[in-house]
């Protein structure tokens, strides 16, 4: 087991991403038992108003991290090194802990409105450490680039764990953790959850995300932030909590959003197994 401490990590706990449907609702609840929360930044920046009143309710009370959904980091255009500075000043205005991205592409002469997958090649590995470069180099910290869910592999010339562990070295940024992406691809691709999990670096890893998806068949799953956590993604998260520590862990939900008891359930859930990781190795330690 490889563990980092917890200064290592931009937060600590069990998040959730805050969405404009659930503002009054978790505004009804000053105590509500979250740790951090996260949100687009393409949704907030330049946000004023009624809506920018209520997003820095927020911020004044959790530590936040933003989460992108249309740097195109692989993309084939340049980097849009103005939208770049703007996440940067949002960064500086709003005090967030870390800015992360999808490890994939949106873009192409105009917006395509889905996360498409970059092709694992060498040649794509220099293409985006060199994007993620320098977007750490103008927001002036590290960012964490998420492990995605695809369907389909074009132009394949290494594996998936070989392609994220080689853009994380050459670009030196973090991992934002999926683990519902791991089980998700797992199943797709049919490769082993378990040993794709151990083969990341946990040095690298910033936070991670758990979610729900569908299944569609029996060999097909599709990643929708819309349904209850499954069993087999859970014990994945467990998995993660053994093998590399506790980890921050972020809720999403975007759609089919339960009510508020519901979703803290879930929440809840992820306590309940860090506090167990914890008290396992407090154990450890009085015995060692």
């Amino acid at each position: 087991m490889t563990e980092q401490t917890s200064s290592h990590y931009p937060v600590h706990g069990a998040g959730i991403g805050l969405r404009r449907s659930v503002l009054d609702e978790f505004m009804q609840h000053p105590d509500m038992p979250v740790d951090f929360m996260e949100v687009a930044p393409e949704n907030w920046i330049g946000i004023g108003g009624k809506f920018g009143k209520k997003f820095r309710y927020f911020t004044e009370r959790f530590p936040f991290i933003i989460h992108g959904l249309s740097l195109s980091i692989g993309g084939p255009e340049g980097l849009d090194e103005n939208f770049v500075r703007e996440v940067r000043d949002f960064i500086r205005e709003h005090g967030i802990r870390m800015y992360s991205e999808h490890l994939s592409y949106c873009s192409d002469d105009g917006h395509l409105y889905d996360l498409m997958p970059i092709p694992f090649t060498e040649e794509a590995v220099h293409h985006v450490a060199e994007r993620i470069r320098r977007v750490q180099d103008i927001i002036e910290q590290p960012m964490a680039i998420e492990n995605v869910s695809y369907y389909a592999a074009p132009g394949k010339e290494m594996e998936e764990i070989e392609f994220i562990n080689a853009v994380l070295s050459e670009a030196d940024c973090k991992l934002l953790l999926d683990v519902n992406n791991i089980y998700v691809n797992s199943i797709n691709h049919r490769y082993d959850a378990s040993a794709f999990l151990r083969a990341l670096p946990a040095e690298r890893i910033a936070y991670v995300h758990i979610a729900g998806h569908c299944n569609e068949a029996d060999d097909l799953i599709v990643d929708t932030h819309g349904a209850d956590i499954i069993d087999p993604v859970w014990s994945l998260l467990n998995e993660a909590y053994t093998h590399f520590g506790v980890l921050p862990t972020l809720l999403e939900r975007d759609f089919n959003i339960p009510p508020y008891a519901e979703l803290m359930q879930e929440v809840d859930t992820i306590h309940r197994y860090q506090a167990n990781h914890e008290q396992a190795r407090d154990r450890q330690v009085e015995h060692a």
